[in-house]
């Protein structure tokens, strides 16, 4: 393992804004020979339904399924996981699907309705999809955290059926999957993965049900494959590698930063951490803490080209400038690891999640928290949020019009219809004017 050296930015410098576009730099979605390579999977298996995603199977996951039936899982197995999990994990995952419930309770969007003097009543209806696919990734690290992460909102929402899909490499079961699927109350689960389980998602095969949306995050061949499919189905979001930003005055201890930064390093090679400070010692102890934790870490050759390719450590003269800082990045993970987290968060515009306070470890968020951790990657928090009830609802608008609101609205819609050259527009509210009018 070379020697760790992470990068080192200040803020002051005349080239700032150059080196960080440098650091965030990121488009592996760019890649054609990736893009032609799932087109021609999704293709596949939009032809051939089954049958192709059978043999993706055997191609991709390593293992030899022969017929579509030996890639569902059925209750039963999902239910032994579930029997079969230590006291201590079945806890912790009740623990962590309670919490994620009870925040998911109060994202619930109400129908609503108003009446005007007229008798006009105008309203929203929310009504949930009808059918969702979540996808669980299982290739370098299997995670249940995301099936309740996933399942549970689309539970709160509503939704009458969870079709979940993760791929099993070499065929073995994740049973800490399997049991989270049974406890969040999954509908069915296939054990398939990457593109062609998109796809199957998406279009739909002899097995598989069509779905109205797709979440969950995955590896670059899902995330290519989401977005080709948009518009045929739902999506959450295009999601990239994992980050995470801290901002720190110097007072925490370095250790536990060192920590921060290596929570999201480990999930793999492209995934960013960087620490923001207004003390250049502080960043310098932090470094010294990563060079001697990380010998200790399971994962440390990943930590390691993480944190070398893509790590950084920012030096900022306040935390004005940190905000600013943060809220260029983005982030999807932003912890305030500062005396008053109140007062930073307040200037904190572009976050995915925000960790208040010295002693709310991200991690925290991934587990048990409560609030998502499907979350913005990329930037993409300028314009996105985390994943929610709100994601498995659709919203339809309601308009009733009596015999006088309908008098009354007619008239400004004729004559805006016929400023837009659309005359049947204009005569088809026009004929519901009352006569006495004409």
């Amino acid at each position: 393992m070379t020697a760790l050296v992470m990068r080192r930015l200040d803020a002051r410098h005349p080239d700032f804004e150059a080196q960080m576009a440098s650091l965030l730099a990121w488009d592996e979605s760019s890649d054609a020979e990736i893009h032609d390579r799932v087109n021609k999977i999704l293709g596949e298996v939009r032809r051939r339904g089954d049958a192709a995603v059978v043999d993706f199977t055997r191609q991709f996951d390593r293992f030899s399924p022969v017929r579509m039936t030996e890639l569902e899982i059925d209750g039963d197995t999902l239910r032994a996981a579930w029997n079969g999990l230590s006291a201590d994990m079945a806890q912790a995952l009740e623990t962590a699907a309670q919490r994620i419930r009870a925040y998911a309770e109060h994202q619930k969007l109400p129908s609503w309705r108003y009446t005007e003097p007229d008798g006009t009543v105008l309203g929203q209806q929310v009504t949930p999809l009808d059918r969702v696919g979540i996808y669980v990734p299982g290739g370098k690290a299997a995670y249940p955290s995301s099936v309740l992460m996933n399942a549970i909102p689309a539970h709160v929402a509503g939704v009458p059926e969870i079709i979940m899909v993760t791929p099993t490499p070499s065929g073995e079961l994740n049973p800490l999957v399997l049991a989270a699927a049974h406890l969040a109350g999954v509908s069915r689960v296939f054990r398939i993965g990457g593109a062609q389980a998109v796809a199957a998602l998406a279009y739909g095969t002899e097995t598989i049900p069509r779905v109205d949306k797709i979440v969950g995050p995955g590896n670059i061949y899902v995330a290519t494959a989401k977005k080709l499919v948009f518009g045929q189905v739902g999506i959450d979001m295009v999601a990239g590698p994992s980050e995470i930003l801290v901002i720190c005055d110097g007072e925490t201890d370095p250790d536990w930063i060192a920590m921060d930064l290596f929570s999201q390093a480990e999930h793999d090679e492209d995934a960013q951490s960087i620490l923001i400070s207004t003390s250049s010692d502080f960043l310098d102890a932090v470094e010294s803490s990563v060079r001697r934790l990380l010998p200790t870490m399971e994962r440390a050759d990943v930590i390691h080209q993480s944190l070398i390719g893509r790590g950084g450590l920012i030096a900022v003269p306040d935390l004005d400038v940190a905000a600013a800082v943060a809220n260029h990045i983005a982030p999807e993970h932003l912890e305030l690891s500062v005396a008053d987290p109140e007062s930073l968060a307040a200037r904190i515009r572009n976050a995915g999640a925000i960790f208040m306070g010295r002693h709310t470890a991200e991690a925290l968020g991934d587990y048990c928290a409560g609030p998502n951790h499907v979350l913005p990657t990329s930037s993409t928090a300028r314009f996105s949020s985390p994943l929610g009830v709100y994601d498995f609802q659709k919203r339809s608008s309601l308009i009733f019009c009596t015999p006088e609101g309908s008098d009354s609205l007619a008239k400004t819609a004729s004559v805006l219809a016929r400023g837009e050259g659309l005359t049947a527009h204009a005569r088809s509210a026009e004929y519901r004017r009352r006569k006495s009018n004409d």
